[in-house]
């Protein structure tokens, strides 16, 4: 469990909201995860017929609106022949306050460990390929949704304002906000298609198996913006050899390959990421001073 937080539901319970909630699953017994934070609740639930089970119970109705919200994209991304796993829902269970809890089977795989990548056509290779084919779904598929939508000039705007902020506030050299502001004044860095990404991919995110990505999880940050947001991670904390195999199999399978300029666009701030609305990659040693292909993205909802 997570923290000292005084979980509002038994893990028993939600297991039996899971066997309500979904025509056939016979709820045997409870497993890991178990998770509590301040906004979400999460049980794992074994089957009789051996399989496993998700439950995730919002413990207010923001956080119920965002996971409904999540559902309706991965029913549409589920249509989309990705090469990767997502935990579309099953079924939905009531829950008092919060919103309906989703109950998804859980995805196969262990989080990533970008020490383990490898330069060639294994693992590094399918984690091109699969940011590459998410960034090839139309972003029409979507536009139901209304998801948030950030072309290229405002993109730089937000960063430029966010430049702005830490300027004011004093607490990054001189040397670095200037080197910051020159390289997002460089227009040419700047033009981009739009596409719909993840918005918010660090290793958790991604499950892997030997040699491939067997899913991809937690899309509550997902919108159309700059494709270099889902990369700036790698960029900036991936082996230098493996993140060229990346590279090479996203580009190889963008339908009018990678932009230019996708890693030479500015596109994050000198600021340390708290969250998914800032836009320094993690995991990186050298994200403070330099600049990282990462971009823009919306204030990240309330899980």
């Amino acid at each position: 469990m997570s923290g000292h937080l005084t979980p509002r539901w038994s893990a028993p319970f939600l297991a039996a909201l899971a066997t309500v909630a979904v025509p056939g699953l016979d709820a045997v017994a409870t497993r890991h995860p178990r998770i509590v934070t301040p906004t979400m609740e999460i049980t794992g639930v074994l089957a009789a017929d051996g399989g496993s089970w998700i439950v995730r119970a919002p413990r207010d109705a923001a956080t119920g609106a965002a996971l409904m919200a999540e559902s309706e994209l991965l029913r549409i991304l589920s249509r989309e022949n990705l090469p990767f796993a997502l935990a579309v829902p099953a079924g939905f269970a009531t829950l008092e306050d919060g919103g309906p809890a989703v109950i998804h089977r859980a995805l196969p795989g262990r989080e990533l460990d970008l020490a383990t990548l490898r330069p060639g056509p294994g693992l590094a290779a399918s984690l091109g390929t699969s940011i590459a084919a998410l960034h090839e779904v139309s972003v029409d598929a979507v536009a139901a949704l209304d998801l948030p939508t950030y072309d290229a000039a405002e993109c730089r705007t937000r960063l430029l304002a966010e430049l702005d902020e830490l300027a004011a506030s004093r607490r990054v050299p001189t040397v670095l906000l200037r080197r910051w502001e020159e390289a997002l004044e460089d227009v040419r860095s700047w033009r981009f298609r739009p596409v719909l990404v993840h918005g918010d991919l660090v290793s958790d995110r991604v499950l892997v198996e030997p040699g491939r990505v067997t899913g991809v999880i937690d899309f509550a940050n997902a919108h159309v913006g700059d494709p270099a947001l889902d990369l700036g991670w790698l960029v900036a904390a991936a082996p230098e050899d493996a993140l060229e195999s990346i590279l090479e199999a996203y580009d190889v399978h963008r339908s009018a390959g990678s932009d230019g300029q996708l890693l030479v666009r500015p596109s994050s701030t000198p600021s340390s990421r708290s969250g998914a609305g800032s836009c320094t990659a993690s995991g990186s040693g050298t994200a403070a001073s330099s600049p990282t292909p990462r971009t823009c993205s919306p204030s990240s909802p309330t899980r």
